[in-house]
């Protein structure tokens, strides 16, 4: 399957919000010394990147939106993290950047489905 145009954004994208969840974390282990919610948080919010990355091989062009959906899932609910770690006192404005990654990784998520699924059947 071929890679659609902004591929390289998403990608960059993704990449740069999973070294942000990742330092996100690490402040909220080392720091909050929180260890819940900080696992639940590298999971969803490394795996947006790693379902980008996977649809790049995509086998169809089915699978390849498939991948960019299970990517958007993993980011509201990464997003959703965000919210429950901020109303209970787990964040820190230092990661305000990290939190309008996400809103941007999901927006582009959104534009690339929807041409994926109104482009050809190539």
């Amino acid at each position: 399957m071929a890679v659609k145009a902004d591929d390289g954004l998403l990608s960059t994208l993704s990449v740069d919000t999973s070294i942000m969840i990742v330092e996100y974390y690490k402040w909220l282990v080392d720091v909050k010394h929180e260890y819940i919610m900080s696992k639940q948080i590298l999971r969803s919010g490394t795996s947006i990147g790693a379902n980008i990355y996977e649809a790049k091989f995509a086998a169809s062009k089915a699978d390849f939106i498939n991948k960019l959906q299970i990517s958007l899932k993993e980011t509201s609910e990464t997003e959703y993290w965000l919210i429950v770690l901020q109303k209970t006192g787990y964040y820190s404005q230092q990661f305000d950047p990290l939190e309008a990654n996400i809103k941007h990784v999901k927006n582009t998520l959104i534009k690339s489905i929807n041409t994926a699924k109104s482009g050809s059947n190539n």
